[in-house]
């Protein structure tokens, strides 16, 4: 019997079997930030482990409260600061150098197809757009791959979910895949790996393969998976180009990662988006979902663009369809976040920030404060946000208040009428 994608990777990188179905995996790359990791770092110290495995594996960034708003997070700042200096680690990304974990990586060319990446964050499953095997990790898992660049997972299993037809205007990957999430529920995949497979996946952009991916955490899948093929090759050769002679090569090596067609699957499930209106949450659990036209008219107070879901320069360019020429409803606060420098520079090159500044947003540097509810757009008990975001839980972006999900162009839409919308209204890319 053939194999999954995720099992070909178990196999090329297992170091161990100390349990029946234990899997101890070699680790290529361990990814931190200063909310999780510091934790790992001092028990490190406290043990007399002050030590990594290997620098150039380890990659370092300052990107949920950035700058620090308080003691206690210029604290977690200043101990994966000093570490990373003490530990010789290059890739380190510190203020006015950061950006959103999994925008920022992923965009320096740290990920490639059948590579192994832990961090502590539940989204790290994002960089499984790249074929890629990469799941969020808890404090003692994350110490250990530090320490030893190894880390323990059960055998994968694997849901497969074929996408077809055709993406109507005004629907994106973020309504795709929450409607996937409504049908999988928040408990669906549970110790699973999911494939996205089909047409629609064939034909998006490696940014959005990445907003599928960013969510799979919200099915309780361990990673979401795409096959790496002529999109991921494009979006790597500015990395691998010295390796390859020329794009077909690296197509044809990266082919030798894809599910084979004899594997073996948990479940198969398809969906076909012709006709899909645009998805929007309405609870506190990411299934919990409706089409926009069941949403529309609700009030927000809040609209928020940007994280590691839609941060990326081409949500920036589909929500500033919308605005260009628009001002948001005095009703409500607009903010934007662009994922990374790289993507808040190309925005202002693109003049897409103007367009948002016209229309009345705060734009704000790359952090991934607001999704948390830690800083740069926490909402007030009551309060509605209208978010990009990929999590909806109670209090999530504030004490007391509730979340909406949806794409930038319905958040977009959304901000101009201060109440949620439909942006198939609005025609074409936003025209009238």
């Amino acid at each position: 019997m053939g194999m999954t994608l995720s099992e070909k990777i178990f196999r090329s990188h297992l170091k161990d079997e100390p349990f029946p179905g234990t899997k101890v995996l070699d680790i290529d790359v361990v990814m931190c930030h200063e909310i999780t990791t510091p934790i790992a770092v001092n028990d490190l110290v406290s043990r007399g482990k002050d030590r990594v495995f290997n620098p150039e594996k380890i990659k370092v960034v300052i990107d949920h409260v950035t700058p620090a708003k308080d003691t206690k997070t210029a604290l977690q700042g200043k101990i994966l600061r000093d570490w990373a200096r003490r530990q010789g680690i290059k890739d380190f990304f510190d203020i006015g150098r950061n950006g959103v974990c999994h925008a920022i990586f992923p965009e320096k060319g740290f990920i490639r197809p059948g590579y192994t990446v832990i961090m502590g964050d539940s989204h790290t499953c994002t960089h499984g757009a790249f074929g890629a095997f990469a799941a969020g990790v808890g404090t003692t898992d994350l110490e250990v791959g530090i320490l030893k660049g190894v880390c323990a997972f059960r055998e994968p299993r694997t849901i497969r979910i074929d996408i077809n037809g055709a993406l109507p205007d005004g629907v994106y990957a973020k309504d795709v895949i929450l409607r996937i999430i409504k049908e999988l529920t928040v408990k669906g995949a549970t110790d699973c790996v999911i494939e996205f497979h089909g047409d629609v996946v064939k034909n998006m952009s490696m940014e959005s393969r990445m907003t599928l991916c960013n969510m799979a955490i919200e099915a309780g899948g361990t990673s979401g998976v795409c096959m790496p093929d002529e999109v991921t090759v494009d979006y790597l050769w500015p990395f691998i180009s010295a390796e390859y002679k020329d794009k077909a090569a690296a197509v044809e090596d990266f082919r030798k990662w894809w599910s084979d067609d004899d594997c073996r699957y948990e479940r198969r499930l398809s969906l076909d988006v012709t006709g899909m209106e645009p998805q929007v949450t309405y609870g506190f659990k990411p299934d919990e979902v409706k089409g926009v036209t069941e949403m529309a008219g609700t009030p927000v107070d809040q609209v928020y663009i940007g994280s590691c879901t839609n941060g990326r320069i081409e949500d920036l360019r589909v929500a500033a369809a919308y605005l260009k020429g628009r001002t948001i409803s005095p009703l409500v606060r607009g903010v934007l976040s662009p994922a990374t420098p790289k993507i808040f520079r190309q925005a202002d090159d693109e003049g897409l920030i103007r367009i948002f500044m016209d229309a009345g947003f705060c734009v704000t540097n790359p952090t991934c404060g607001a999704c948390l509810g830690m800083s740069n757009g926490v909402i007030a008990p009551g309060e509605v946000c209208a978010s990009t975001t990929n999590r909806n839980f109670n209090g999530r972006m504030g004490k007391g208040g509730m979340v909406h999900l949806m794409s930038p162009a319905v958040a977009a839409v959304t901000a101009i009428e201060g109440k949620i919308a439909d942006p198939r209204k609005y025609g074409k890319g936003g025209a009238v």
